[in-house]
């Protein structure tokens, strides 16, 4: 079902109908001569493609994206506090409003960082959160909590600055928000957080699927793009060693990789994309690291189930968003309601990210269902069920004519002295017809967003 139109997307569509095709091939070529790319590992290759993109922008008003506003600085300081208290009396944990058990079986909780506070005690510098719009009641819903590395920010920079230079009617004639803003929001976050020294961002390399974000967004910030063999540690103090050898002191980083390969001394010792001696650095105070370290216990489903009640317990408000409705097979109820439901259910593994590891109970046949169910009694603690959302299509222009594709949302919160909530963020869709899988990991595309008014 697609999106009700509206009087915003009739100003659009007046204006895109008398617009030339042609231009279309023009927006491809430009695309691909600045290299926007997400590259895929498959089947144990690496492929580089340019990242399909879509010239039909998503249009949400401002009005409605002022709820939308609320309900993510609500989460996201709500998420922020919950891991400060987590990390250092877990308060949460003690008065039982999440199981000891469940936090401590989450991957990505580090025990071992258990009384470290970071810089200003933020740990949700940049957050992206998921959302869908419900075809049911008409309202947006999240679907996913991202605070580790969340990616995709540069691609709708991208594709705005280029929809400005081939079709400038649009931003004549409609009242479209600014979005060139979002690489300040980081660079004054970095800055207030910032232990002393230059910002730096820190890249695994060109082999990384996100690459071209990571030099784009460093350029953009005016911050300094590094590979781990360009930072070195001395005396507790990070610094940055550039072309001529001199030493440059490091006071904050935004890290593009996952906590696991951050640190080979701390970490995996396999790792060669992180930098020895970084993690403790961090725990002397002389470096920020966006996001902090552990922040992957947020990013668990089965975290996430709980986000609801750390906004009422931390802020004593009741939530704006509201979360999929979601089951957990670690209480016995739950875990009843999903057996008896499997064939309607989505089900997710709490540790996957990207689209990986999520199951459609209703593209199973009853001997899949089975096993599942039989893996599911003996892991409990590793999924999570929820209630299919059937979420609104978006038009799309493929093949030369629009189609109707599954589309979700991905919001951008940055957290520093306030909390700011971009006015635009990621919209995937899907490729195919009917497919729920939108992730650009998964081969979706992309399109702008445009928060608009009349």
């Amino acid at each position: 079902m697609l999106e009700k139109e509206t009087k915003l997307h009739k100003k659009f569509w007046n204006i895109f109908a008398k617009q030339d095709r042609n231009k279309i091939e023009q927006f491809q070529q430009y695309m691909d001569k600045f290299a926007i790319n997400f590259n895929l590992y498959k089947d144990g290759n690496f492929i580089e493609r340019s990242l399909p993109f879509d010239v039909v922008p998503r249009i949400i008003s401002k009005s409605e994206f002022a709820t939308i506003e609320k309900g993510l600085q609500q989460r996201v300081m709500a998420l922020n506090l919950f891991l400060e208290d987590l990390y250092q009396e877990a308060k949460i944990v003690k008065e039982g409003v999440i199981p000891e058990a469940f936090v401590h079986q989450a991957k990505g909780y580090l025990k071992d960082f258990r009384g470290f506070s970071p810089s200003k005690k933020i740990r949700t510098h940049i957050n992206g959160i998921d959302l869908v719009k419900d075809t049911k009641n008409d309202a947006w819903v999240i679907l996913e909590d991202n605070l580790r590395v969340p990616s995709g920010s540069s691609y709708p920079l991208s594709i705005r600055n280029t929809y400005r230079k081939i079709y400038p009617d649009f931003f004549e004639q409609l009242k479209i928000e600014p979005i060139k803003q979002y690489p300040s929001y980081i660079t004054e976050s970095m800055d207030y957080v910032n232990c002393g020294g230059i910002n730096v961002v820190l890249t695994p390399g060109r082999y990384n699927s996100a690459y071209y974000e990571h030099s784009y967004l460093a350029k953009k910030m005016n911050a300094q793009l590094a590979r781990s063999h360009e930072l070195v540690v001395k005396n507790k103090k990070l610094y940055f060693k550039n072309y001529n050898g001199k030493l440059i002191r490091v006071g904050s980083v935004y890290r593009r990789l996952d906590d696991d390969f951050l640190d080979p001394l701390c970490f995996n010792p396999e790792s060669l994309i992180g930098v020895p001696g970084i993690i403790d650095v961090y725990l002397a105070g002389n470096v920020a690291i966006l996001n902090a370290i552990g922040n992957g216990v947020a990013d668990d489903k089965g975290i996430y189930y709980f986000v609801p009640k750390m906004i009422e317990y931390y802020l004593g408000e009741t939530p704006i968003l509201k979360n999929a409705p979601t089951y957990l097979p670690y209480f016995e109820k739950d875990c009843q309601y999903i057996f008896d439901n499997i064939a309607k259910l989505v089900i997710k593994d709490v540790a996957e990210a990207g689209g990986y590891g999520v199951l459609f109970g209703h593209n199973m046949t009853q001997v899949q269902l089975d096993d599942l169910k039989k893996i599911i009694e003996l892991h409990p603690r590793r999924f999570i069920a929820q209630e299919l959302i059937e979420f609104y299509d978006e038009q799309c222009y493929l093949d030369q004519k629009l189609s109707a594709r599954k589309a979700d949302f991905r919001a951008y919160v940055v957290m520093g002295e306030d909390i700011k909530v971009w006015q635009c963020g990621l919209t995937r869709y899907a490729l195919e017809e009917g497919n729920y899988l939108v992730n650009s990991s998964q081969g979706g595309g992309f399109k702008d967003t445009w928060v608009m008014e009349l």
